[in-house]
């Protein structure tokens, strides 16, 4: 049975995991593009990252001091009932999450700015439900900063432009330089609709960051290529990672959402019932 008080706290909780800790996979290929630097500009800036990272850790600190907009990833299973407001368990989370970690209060109206001060308010956090086999529940929090996210692209292609789509996100990292702090990963959402591939997107970012096929492996070499490199400084290392996620779409239409994430890849899961 998973309790109302459960999600509050479990969102709460995997909101500081999020904040202070990256997942061992991340830290696995940040440490690896330490390791294949060559240039010393390159490595100073990597190096720092990574004892960024341990200090976060033993400090219990957020890492980075935009802590993000709160994004939550559910996976309900079947045959579990919630007998309780599902949503606004997840709303205190964060609220408690705010207040406690701390959290720096980014959640702002968008047209007057004005800031409640909690992260929360109309249609944040951004609550993403999917359904399972079972009687468990999986939530998954995603902090994503601003920086990254507002460099991130859509573009409504064209059915023949398939072969186009790594230019495409080797475009969008070219246009953002060193603005969403780099090395970055990128999370590519192909299909579905206007709002479903920008969906897509943000999920590919879950994924193990060390896990790559052939095709997504082309596109890190290709935007390496530009030699950004981290903090834009230059570099053989400008991608970390990038990570396609499809869906059916409609015969006339090919959406191509491009969500940049800056090396502080944070995300963190809990499996209750």
């Amino acid at each position: 049975m998973v309790e109302y008080e459960d999600v509050v706290s479990t969102i709460s909780d995997l909101l500081f995991k999020a904040e202070t800790e990256l997942g061992e996979d991340v830290v696995e290929v940040i440490r690896n593009a330490y390791e294949r630097e060559d240039n010393e500009v390159a490595r100073r800036n990597l190096e720092a990252i990574l004892r960024n990272i341990d200090s976060a850790g033993k400090l219990k600190v957020p890492m980075c001091q935009d802590t993000g907009i709160p994004v939550v990833f559910v996976e309900i299973g079947r045959e579990l009932c919630l007998d309780f407001d599902f949503k606004q368990a997840i709303i205190d989370g964060v609220i408690k999450a705010t207040k406690e970690i701390p959290l720096r209060p980014n959640a702002v109206h968008p047209l007057t700015r004005k800031n409640p001060g909690t992260n929360v308010g109309l249609h944040v956090p951004q609550i993403n439900i999917d359904f399972a086999e079972g009687d468990k529940l999986k939530l998954t929090v995603m902090p994503k900063g601003a920086g990254s996210e507002n460099v991130s692209a859509l573009r409504m292609m064209l059915p023949s432009q398939i072969d186009a789509i790594p230019k495409f996100a080797v475009e969008v990292v070219r246009n953002a330089m060193g603005k969403p702090c780099p090395p970055v990963f990128l999370g590519i959402g192909v299909g579905s609709t206007f709002d479903g591939a920008a969906k897509l997107a943000k999920k590919a970012l879950l994924r193990d960051v060390r896990k790559m096929d052939e095709y997504e492996r082309k596109i890190v070499n290709m935007a390496n290529e530009l030699g950004i490199g981290p903090m834009g400084l230059g570099g053989k290392t400008t991608v970390l990672g990038a990570y396609v996620e499809l869906g059916f779409c409609h015969t006339a239409s090919l959406p191509v959402a491009v969500n940049i994430q800056c090396w502080a890849n944070r995300r963190a899961t809990a499996v209750l019932g």
